[in-house]
């Protein structure tokens, strides 16, 4: 298939890069002529306007996956290719944005005839390798349409064991991805699973520093231990019940730097956690681990802890999150604004 791709940062390139090796068509943009010029050398059309990737795009209808900052950014470039794309031509959101963003803009395109899809998309710096984890919401035709595109983005079955019970033919679920439901739907459902991913950085955190706390002046001396953390991490790799791919990051950070003091332990949050949190306020939902592990992200602006730095530790492993580099996510708005964070 040919597909435009709006963004080409530690994401939108490598995922151009995947649907190229898979023999997919990428016609490319990005405000930086150095990101395009980058992708046109491995084989990509660059484009140097939205106008360019429109008319780049011969396959009818046309796809174009955005892969931007959530919000305004999103928002201004979604109504630029309302005014460009025809009928049945279809955009992608592959960022974070808010699911009721996703609702909205998916009704201000339907009234041109334009299909909206909302891909909540995890992998990282890694899933150019790895393969990406999609949940996608929208049209159903328009997403069906889209499954050669999915299907060479996700990881496939690879050596992961089928679950019990799913003994028949072999699904996209199992393969990577899912169509969760109507627009929103699948942005919402990555919006529980970076909540989720909070709530396991934090345990895990918290239980490195109270590891590497046991040698503390305060104990009692014959109740200090001086632990070796990397082979801790290690250890629990290796069929614990709680080895995990943040463990693995974990481990490779403790591995590398034991005390960790490459990182300050400041934690920003993308904005998913606190749409998680406002979600179960909306729905009555208790979720007292989740929060908690928002509200350690706001705490660790002020002081840091070992355990902080290992929380700065996975999310530089998972997603290359520099401290102090990202802006503060959700982004305030005024009252009379739409919903517009990552």
């Amino acid at each position: 298939m040919q597909i435009g791709m709006i963004g080409l940062g530690k994401m939108g390139a490598n995922m151009s890069r995947r649907l190229m090796k898979a023999g997919h068509t990428c016609v490319v943009f990005a405000r930086s002529a150095k990101a395009r010029e980058a992708l046109a050398k491995e084989g990509a059309t660059a484009a140097a306007s939205l106008a360019g990737v429109v008319k780049e795009l011969k396959q009818r209808p046309r796809a174009i996956w955005l892969m931007l900052p959530a919000g305004e950014t999103t928002d201004d470039i979604v109504g630029q290719l309302a005014e460009l794309l025809e009928p049945h031509d279809i955009v992608i959101d592959g960022g974070n944005s808010f699911y009721k963003d996703d609702i909205r803009r998916a009704k201000a395109l339907a009234t041109k005839g334009i299909h909206y899809v909302d891909c909540g998309t995890s992998g990282g710096v890694w899933g150019i390798a790895r393969g990406y984890c999609m949940m996608i919401g929208g049209p159903k035709a328009a997403v069906e349409h889209l499954d050669p595109i999915f299907s060479a983005l996700a990881p496939g079955l690879g050596d992961v064991a089928r679950t019990p019970g799913r003994d028949k033919a072999v699904s996209p679920a199992e393969r990577g991805y899912i169509h969760a439901g109507p627009s929103g739907a699948g942005h919402f459902v990555k919006m529980v699973h970076n909540g989720i991913e909070y709530g396991l950085m934090q345990a895990y955190a918290e239980g490195f520093d109270i590891l590497r706390n046991k040698d503390s002046n305060d104990l009692p001396v014959d109740e200090r231990f001086s632990l070796n953390l990397p082979d801790i991490a290690e250890v629990w790799r290796r069929g614990s019940v709680i080895s995990s791919w943040l463990l693995d990051l974990g481990a490779a950070a403790l591995v590398k730097d034991p005390q960790l003091a490459s990182f300050s332990g400041y934690v920003q949050d993308s904005g998913e956690g606190r749409w998680t949190v406002e979600a179960a306020i909306e729905e009555a939902v208790p979720a007292n681990v989740l929060t908690t592990a928002l509200y350690a992200r706001f705490r660790s602006r002020q002081e840091h802890t070992f355990g902080e730095k290992m929380l700065s530790a996975m999310r530089f492993g998972f997603g290359g999150h520099v401290e102090g580099a990202e802006p503060i996510d959700p982004a305030p708005k005024s009252p009379d604004a739409p919903h517009a964070a990552e």
